[in-house]
């Protein structure tokens, strides 16, 4: 069946003798970075909308994917996808079953620059950005129905933004994966020229701000890629954001005992968010090779939350899943790239 497609979609292609070899091999070898009027452009022809929807159809069975899956790590409801990506590099993806469907956790880097302490994923730095084909390319492999979308895997989506402005809009082509809008979320820790650039932004998708701490110095020493992003201006760029596009902003908070759950936190977090539009999404930390970092106990984020909340700020201790497979959140590690880098 996808072989006749392409047979099809290579002889509409060579109808146009006007067409440029680049835009021939584009379609043909990596059509999962271009739109439908892309698409529609270079062809011309009113067939190449239903050749186009059939791109994500049996992709494992196509030529044209550039992304393979390595390995698949499984758990309860939660499955982790090893990427290999042309370069031999390798990323991870996680796709989660939940009560209304599917949500797939997407990674825009190879590596991360911004190297949280907590969080394995930056632990050899930023390798680099994936295109926008590759991004999709993710979402077409999962299996299942998927309706959620989080920019949460490895890298800072924000510092790859070409890429991943244009993954989304290939998402939501009506034509394509018709992709819903509110089924897309950001997960960023808010550089803030990037954060202004995506409040200007036609696409009304949902944010989440992994803040994690409420004082400058403690935030430099959680995410020493955010040095230099004043925590106010990063807040107020978020909340401008949530306000500008009519969305709740989500507060990610990671709880470390000692580090950010003091009472001083509390009231800065009161005084941010108290009479906004806001959720705030209280972490558990999920071990890593970190020693320094301890997971906090359950009677002090539950203190934690009720202080929140009794003082006006919405607040949920959120649930974190596949921990088993080394697949939640800030442990994906993208440990096939170190093993590489080993023997190279």
């Amino acid at each position: 069946m996808m072989g006749k497609v392409y047979l099809q979609l290579w002889g509409l292609i060579m109808k146009k003798g006007h067409v440029k070899t680049g835009s021939i091999i584009d379609i043909v070898t990596d059509p999962f970075g271009l739109t439908y009027n892309e698409i529609y452009d270079i062809i011309g022809e009113p067939g190449s909308k239903i050749l186009y929807s059939l791109l994500y159809k049996n992709i494992s069975q196509r030529e044209s994917h550039t992304l393979w899956i390595r390995d698949i790590f499984r758990d309860a409801g939660t499955a982790k996808y090893i990427f290999e990506l042309p370069d031999d590099k390798c990323i991870e993806t996680v796709c989660i079953k939940r009560k209304t469907g599917m949500t797939a956790c997407v990674s825009t880097q190879a590596g991360c620059p911004v190297q949280c302490i907590f969080c394995e994923s930056g632990r050899e730095g930023l390798i680099r950005n994936l295109t926008a084909s590759e991004i999709v390319q993710q979402v077409a492999f999962l299996k299942g129905q998927i309706n959620r979308i989080v920019f949460m895997g490895i890298g800072e989506p924000l510092y790859n933004y070409d890429s991943l402005i244009r993954a989304i809009h290939i998402l939501r082509d009506r034509d394509g994966m018709n992709f819903p809008t509110d089924g897309i979320t950001i997960s960023t820790v808010g550089p803030i020229k990037p954060l202004k650039k995506l409040r200007e932004e036609h696409i009304k998708i949902q944010l989440i701000l992994s803040l994690h701490a409420t004082a400058q110095n403690v935030r430099d020493y959680l995410i020493p890629g955010m040095r230099g992003n004043d925590i106010n201006e990063t807040v107020k760029t978020a909340l401008s954001y949530s306000k500008r596009h009519g969305r709740k902003l989500v507060i990610a908070y990671l709880l470390l005992p000692g580090i950010n759950d003091k009472y001083s936190d509390i009231r800065q977090l009161v005084e941010w968010f108290k009479h906004e539009n806001v959720m705030v999404n209280l972490l558990e930390y999920n071990q890593t090779n970190q020693r320094i970092i301890k997971r906090i106990n359950k009677q002090d984020i539950e203190r934690f939350k009720n202080k929140l909340e009794s003082n006006g700020v919405e607040a949920k201790i959120r649930v974190s899943h596949g921990n088993k497979i080394k697949a939640a959140c800030g442990q994906l590690a993208g440990k096939y790239n170190r093993a590489a880098q080993k023997f190279s």
